[in-house]
């Protein structure tokens, strides 16, 4: 089995959110399982120095993006067992950050024609080319343009992955003949790429690709509804038959407590070691030294969709608890300004830190005693993966992937390993929060919700095999 991945981030190349991590692991993970995964991705200029000195490079070719003829250099590097291709264009990539630009329909679409003109180029014949996200939407779309008559293409299979609905690629309709190269007539219509007068690049991988997958079931069966399907909903619920949902993982080497190099403890299992990890953590951000304080932390960005209006509109509340709140994260100004605020009216139980830090991300999960993720909707999510790999009970909210992966404690039966409500709604939220609170309290009740969580394996292994079936029923 041959799988090309491709994508527009990959850790630790690159990263910006969950695809990046997803894209770090799950290509090794289904080499475990015997297949030969690549991946394809745009050579940034952000990406460490590092990793550009160890690149070899492999050729230049000559790639058409509407009128243009653009030249794309293609790097190489083997990275912990996969093997990992770089498109470049100094003219697209060169300049910092990865997402933002007012040429963005441009940048990808030379990528998504980039990686169909170079595959028979690399000595790699592919089963199946698997698109992630919009950026590589228009894979699919060109495949069935350009190439569908093409011997060497059409054994290949494509599927493709939303990890976030929301995000879809919507641009004006001019860029089917100014970058797309795509006959108006036929692809703009509505039960193709047209999408209110303009072009949508995940509706056009939906149609055209073999098999459309998101990342939990959950959130495979909430998109076919009008609250969830960001206007796609129709669309998706007529390809219910060949949407599926298969749930992420993570890296279980990467994220372990016992070997983690960011901590001052090493624990696996050890609530006791867990806490001076917690007291190391407190005197690192200026909180009270008590291993005795429940501590709530929430790592995130600073975004609607991650339920950050639930928690400002009771920010005092939670404050009250008697639990020290820490968080991590940036994102919206006002959302920013009004955390900054909050740490300066509450001194001696609030940290909050306006920046990313990995480090300081792996000494959060570890020290804290439960995670807040209150999300309005959650494809997957990774946070409550890594605290849950961390013994850190979660507090979410029923959406999408955090319903598939958090089982609510039930003291009367002793099951479940985390805190959730259903509604969106702040007073929901602080009721599973006052909850778990009284949870900590009670010892011997913690530490069977503790023990339920370490039971639990979030590794890729389950998932990989699941991708592996699905890549042999095409």
């Amino acid at each position: 089995m041959n799988i090309l991945m491709a994508a527009a981030e990959c850790a630790p190349f690159c990263k910006t959110g969950g695809l990046g991590d997803v894209m770090g692991s799950l290509p090794k993970a289904l080499k475990k399982q015997g297949a030969d995964v690549r991946v394809i991705m745009p050579k940034y200029g952000d990406i460490p120095q590092k990793f550009k000195d160890a690149m070899v490079f492999r050729m230049l070719h000559t790639v058409q993006i509407g009128w243009r003829y653009q030249h794309c250099g293609l790097f190489e590097l083997e990275h912990e067992g996969v093997t990992y291709y770089f498109v470049d264009n100094e003219f697209y990539y060169r300049r910092a950050g990865f997402y933002g630009y007012i040429d963005d329909p441009e940048r990808f679409a030379f990528f998504c024609q980039a990686v169909l003109e170079l595959v028979p180029l690399l000595g790699f014949h592919p089963n199946v080319i698997h698109c992630h996200d919009w950026q590589t939407a228009m894979i699919p779309v060109f495949k069935h343009a350009h190439y569908a008559e093409r011997a060497f293409y059409r054994v290949i299979r494509t599927v493709f992955t939303i990890h976030n609905l929301r995000y879809q690629g919507r641009f004006g309709k001019h860029t089917v003949q100014d970058y797309l190269n795509l006959d108006v007539n036929y692809y703009m219509q509505p039960d193709r790429l047209e999408y209110y007068d303009d072009v949508n690049w995940m509706k056009g991988a939906i149609v055209f690709s073999d098999v459309v997958t998101t990342v939990s079931p959950t959130y495979a069966e909430e998109i076919q509804s009008m609250h969830f399907g960001e206007g796609l909903h129709g669309l998706l619920t007529s390809k219910r038959e060949s949407l599926k949902g298969i749930l992420n993982g993570i890296d279980d080497e990467y994220w372990d407590s016992n070997t983690d190099r960011y901590l001052v403890e090493p624990y696996k299992t050890s609530l006791p070691k867990k806490r001076k990890n917690k007291t190391a953590l407190q005197a690192e951000l200026g909180l009270p030294v008590d291993d005795s304080i429940p501590m709530i932390a929430i790592v995130t960005r600073l975004v609607e969709q991650k339920g950050i209006d639930l928690i400002s509109c009771v920010f005092d509340e939670i404050a009250h608890t008697g639990a020290q709140i820490v968080l991590l994260g940036a994102g919206d100004y006002h959302y920013e300004e009004f955390f900054r605020h909050a740490a300066s009216k509450y001194p001696a139980s609030v940290s909050i830190q306006i920046k990313y830090d990995e480090g300081l991300a792996h000494r959060i999960y570890a020290s804290c005693d439960m995670f807040l993720m209150p999300s309005a909707f959650e494809p997957c999510g990774i946070g409550q993966l890594i605290a849950l790999r961390y013994l850190s009970i979660p507090i979410v909210r029923e959406t999408g992937g955090l319903k598939d992966t958090v089982l609510p404690w039930k003291a009367d039966e002793g099951s479940g390993h985390g805190f959730t409500f259903i509604a969106y709604n702040a007073h929901d939220m602080l009721k599973a929060i006052h909850a778990a609170v009284k949870a900590y309290a009670d010892q011997d009740q913690w530490t069977k919700i503790v023990k339920n969580a370490s039971k639990l394996d979030f590794s890729w292994e389950a998932s990989a095999n699941t991708y592996i079936e699905l890549y042999q029923t095409l």
